[in-house]
C-alpha cells in the first residue's frame, strides 16, 4: 500500500509538470500541447512480482492546429491545414515547427520568434540587405524589394522548405521541435499552403490545463493520505506484536 501510494504521488507530480508546461506555453506561437497517461506497472525483482507501481508517461502530442491570428505583418505566415516549416535546431540539424512569426537578423538570416533559422531549398535562408519590403507567397516563395528600388522591382530570392510528413513518424523534443523518428530527411511538399499576414497560436486550452492541475493536486493529496494510513496500520500491527 505504501509503495503504490509513494510511486503514485511521485507520478502525480510528473503529470502536474506536463500540465504546467502546457499552461506556460499557452501564448507560445504554434505550440503543441503534450498529452499524458497513467498506468500501473509490475515491479520485478527478487521473489514474485506481487507489487505494482504507478507510471505517468507522455504517449503523444496534440497535433490540432492552433487559432489563426491576423497580424497584417509582412513576415508573419501561417500554415493552412497540414504542413510544417523546416528549421535548424541548436545542433545544426533539421527539425519541424509551425511557428511562422519570422524576423530577419542583422546579417539577413531569416528565423522564427524562437531564434531558429528557417530552412530553404539549399539550407538556412539569407536575404540580401538592405531590404525595403518582403513578401511571402502562399507557396513559400520569398520576394524582396531592395532599399531605394522602384515599387515594382520585386525580386525572387528564396523558397521556404515546406513539408508534410505523416504525424505518426514524428516525435517531439524537449525544445518543442519535431523530428523524424527514423532520422530520415524531410521531403518538400508542394501541396502545403501558407497564409500571409497571420500566425498560428498555441493549441493549449488554459481552462483544461488548470482543471488538470487541480485534479493532479487532489490526487497527490489522496496519495499522501494513503501513506499516512499505511503508517497508522504499521503502528497498530506493531502494538499487536508487543502484546
Amino acid at each position: 500500500m505504501l509503495y503504490i501510494a509513494a510511486t503514485g504521488a511521485s507520478q502525480n507530480m510528473n503529470a502536474l509538470g506536463v500540465h504546467a508546461n502546457n499552461l506556460a506555453n499557452a501564448r507560445t506561437d504554434a505550440f503543441k500541447a503534450d498529452l499524458y497517461q497513467a498506468r500501473s506497472m509490475q515491479a520485478f525483482g527478487e521473489g514474485l512480482p506481487t507489487r505494482v507501481f504507478a507510471l505517468t508517461e507522455r504517449p503523444a502530442t496534440n497535433f490540432d492546429a492552433g487559432s489563426i491570428q491576423t497580424t497584417n505583418r509582412d513576415l508573419d505566415v501561417a500554415i493552412k491545414n497540414e504542413g510544417w516549416f523546416v528549421v535548424e535546431d541548436a545542433e545544426g540539424k533539421e527539425a519541424l515547427s509551425r511557428n511562422g512569426s519570422l524576423k530577419i537578423d542583422e546579417s539577413g538570416l531569416l528565423m522564427n520568434s524562437q531564434g531558429q533559422p528557417i530552412m530553404g531549398e539549399g539550407g538556412p535562408i539569407l536575404l540580401p540587405l538592405p531590404i525595403e519590403k518582403v513578401e511571402i507567397a502562399s507557396n513559400g516563395i520569398i520576394t524582396v524589394r531592395p532599399q531605394g528600388a522602384p515599387a515594382n522591382a520585386m525580386e525572387e530570392v528564396a523558397q521556404l522548405q515546406l513539408v508534410n510528413p505523416p504525424l505518426t513518424s514524428l516525435t517531439k523534443g524537449e525544445d518543442g521541435l519535431f523530428r523524424n523518428l527514423e532520422g530520415a530527411a524531410f521531403q518538400a511538399d508542394v501541396e502545403v499552403e501558407l497564409l500571409s499576414g497571420a500566425v498560428e497560436g498555441s493549441n493549449v486550452s488554459p481552462v483544461h490545463e488548470l482543471v488538470g492541475m487541480i485534479e493532479m493536486q487532489r490526487q497527490f493529496d489522496m496519495q499522501l493520505k494513503m501513506m499516512k494510513t499505511a503508517e497508522e496500520n504499521d503502528r497498530s500491527a506493531a502494538k499487536l506484536l508487543r502484546v
